[in-house]
This record gives structure tokens, C-alpha cells and sequence, in this order.
């Protein structure tokens, strides 16, 4: 089988019915698409950096923490304090942008909605409400927009918290090794 011939086949087999998906569901959901491309590229980042940078950095502050031959005065904790604030900012990097972007996508779904609803209205005041059919691409625009935003927003919300939680987990995590050092 031609390699050229299988990817044109694959291609064909998801790009169609999701460029039928999104006409359906008019301009609004083009940027919903965009809205949750950019929230999921911001969760692939934190993850990248929970699974790879973070390590690094904790055990080089652990290391430096070990080093220390003073651990107990006012200089030695206001430089652990440093350190956890550091790592504070570094683990919740984003975390707010990930959180106003899941935070979006319902309110373009609704807007999804009115700009659907208003294609309907326009279509009843030109044809009259008698023709079911000019009337169901408008309602399309309406409900596809809304769904698709209420589902991102579900999936966002659940990875959303699933980060935060993790973060503040390996914070922690991080305080007590400080602190028991």
C-alpha cells in the first residue's frame, strides 16, 4: 500500500466531517477552536514542565538547601522562602490563563448561540416561518457553538484542576523536604 495514498486516505477520513462540523456550527465556532487550541498547548506546557523541568529545579534547590552548612538562622530561611516562592511561581506558571480560557469557551458558545438565534429570526422575517428547513442551518449555529463550548469548558475544568492540584501538591512536597533538611 502507498504510503502518499494512506495519509491522503486518513486525511480525507477526519478533516471532512470536522470542516462539516465547524460550518455547521458557523464563524464562532472557529474561534472557540482557536480558544481551546491555545488552552490545551498552555496544559501540554505545564505538563512538559511537571514531568521534566521541575524535577531538575527541585533537586538542584535540594541540593543547595544540603550544602548549606547554616540552616537555621534568619538568612537561611528567608533564602528557603526564596526558593519555595520561586518554585510557587514557576508551578503555577499559567495556570490563571489555562483557568480564563476554560472560563471562555461557554461564553462563545453562547454567543454561538445569539448569533444562531438571530440567523433564525432573520430567516423567519425574509421566508416566513412555514419553510422548516431555511430555519435548521440557523438552529445548527445555535446549538453546535453551545454544545462544543460547554464541552471544552467541562474538559478545561477537569484538567484545570487536576494541574492545580498536582502543583500545589509538588509545592508542598517541596516545603517539607526544606524544612526537614
Amino acid at each position: 500500500m502507498d504510503v502518499a495514498l494512506f495519509s491522503a486516505d486518513f486525511a480525507g477520513h477526519w478533516w471532512l466531517p470536522l470542516q462539516q462540523f465547524m460550518q455547521q456550527g458557523g464563524q464562532v465556532l472557529w474561534w472557540l477552536a482557536a480558544i481551546v487550541l491555545l488552552c490545551w498547548m498552555l496544559v501540554t506546557e505545564r505538563l512538559l514542565y511537571l514531568a521534566f523541568t521541575y524535577p531538575k529545579e527541585k533537586q538542584q534547590w535540594l541540593d543547595q538547601w544540603r550544602a548549606r552548612g547554616d540552616q537555621t538562622s534568619w538568612y537561611a530561611h528567608a533564602i528557603r522562602a526564596g526558593w519555595l516562592n520561586e518554585a510557587h511561581l514557576s508551578l503555577s506558571q499559567n495556570l490563571n490563563i489555562i483557568k480564563v480560557l476554560v472560563a471562555i469557551c461557554p461564553m462563545l458558545g453562547l454567543l454561538g448561540t445569539v448569533t444562531g438565534m438571530i440567523s433564525v429570526f432573520d430567516v423567519m422575517a425574509s421566508q416566513g416561518s412555514s419553510q422548516p428547513k431555511l430555519m435548521a442551518s440557523g438552529i445548527s449555529l445555535a446549538t453546535l457553538p453551545t454544545m462544543a463550548g460547554m464541552v471544552a469548558a467541562l474538559a478545561g475544568m477537569f484538567v484545570h484542576a487536576r494541574l492545580a492540584k498536582a502543583c500545589k501538591m509538588r509545592e508542598q512536597k517541596l516545603e517539607k523536604l526544606l524544612r526537614s533538611q
